[in-house]
């Protein structure tokens, strides 16, 4: 790796595993953060600006659910890789919605976890380097994605979650194409399991209620019946 190593924290209870990772991970050439119960891992990540957070869910000081909900409405958008010894969907998807990127449950190969980071790691790059796109002008609402705001001129300013950032982003890379359900899933959400595509309608249900005037008559986030979605920008 280069003179400035990726950093990554890693917020895990068993002394075991905080072992393994570290010795992991540092023999790959990354530096290594370690909280061991939880309760730093915010003010850690604000301070070292890691660029990738491993997150256990069950700690003794915080759940991994809480940090990374304090994280997301810190506006840091790093990658969050959560770690889970329930092999239930619903832990999952709560995760998912949460902001989590991506799920591994124990017990887990260190080859899969590696590719799993450099997979994250390698989106994260490729969405800072398509951020030049900031301000975001449809009609008369004005979108500020680096400060997750909406200015409209019927109302004060109104907040974005992480996700729906995220989500405009992704239909602004293919805007005025289709984008489908399923994509969405895959790029937006990381669902690598079946699911229920009335997560990625409810969503855009919500995000269509604040960057459009008239949200039962959409001009710009439209929906494609049986295909997916589109965000018109001309």
């Amino acid at each position: 790796m280069s003179d400035n190593p990726m950093k990554i924290l890693v917020v895990e209870d068993e002394p075991s595993l905080v072992f393994t990772l570290r010795d992991t991970l540092e023999n790959e050439g990354y530096e290594v953060l370690v909280d061991e119960d939880g309760t730093e891992a915010v003010e850690l990540t604000k301070e070292q600006h890691p660029d990738l957070l491993i997150l256990d869910i069950m700690l003794p000081g915080k759940s991994g659910y809480d940090i990374l909900q304090e994280i997301r409405k810190e506006k840091l958008t790093l990658p969050v890789i959560m770690l889970t010894a329930k092999d239930q969907e619903p832990d999952k998807v709560k995760g998912l919605n949460l902001g989590a990127d991506d799920y591994l449950t124990k017990p887990f190969g260190v080859k899969e976890l590696l590719a799993r980071i450099e997979a994250r790691l390698r989106r994260a790059g490729a969405y800072s380097s398509s951020r030049e796109v900031e301000i975001l002008q449809l009609g008369p609402v004005k979108i500020d994605l680096r400060e997750s705001v909406v200015e409209r001129p019927d109302n004060e300013e109104i907040e974005l979650t992480s996700r729906e950032v995220e989500l405009i982003r992704y239909l602004l890379k293919s805007a005025n194409e289709p984008v489908s359900r399923d994509e969405l899933l895959e790029k937006v959400w990381r669902y690598e399991f079946s699911t229920n595509t009335r997560t990625v309608d409810v969503h855009i249900s919500k995000l269509r209620a604040k960057i459009e005037m008239h949200p039962d008559d959409p001009r710009y986030l439209i929906t494609l019946h049986g295909v997916g979605y589109m965000l018109r920008t001309d």
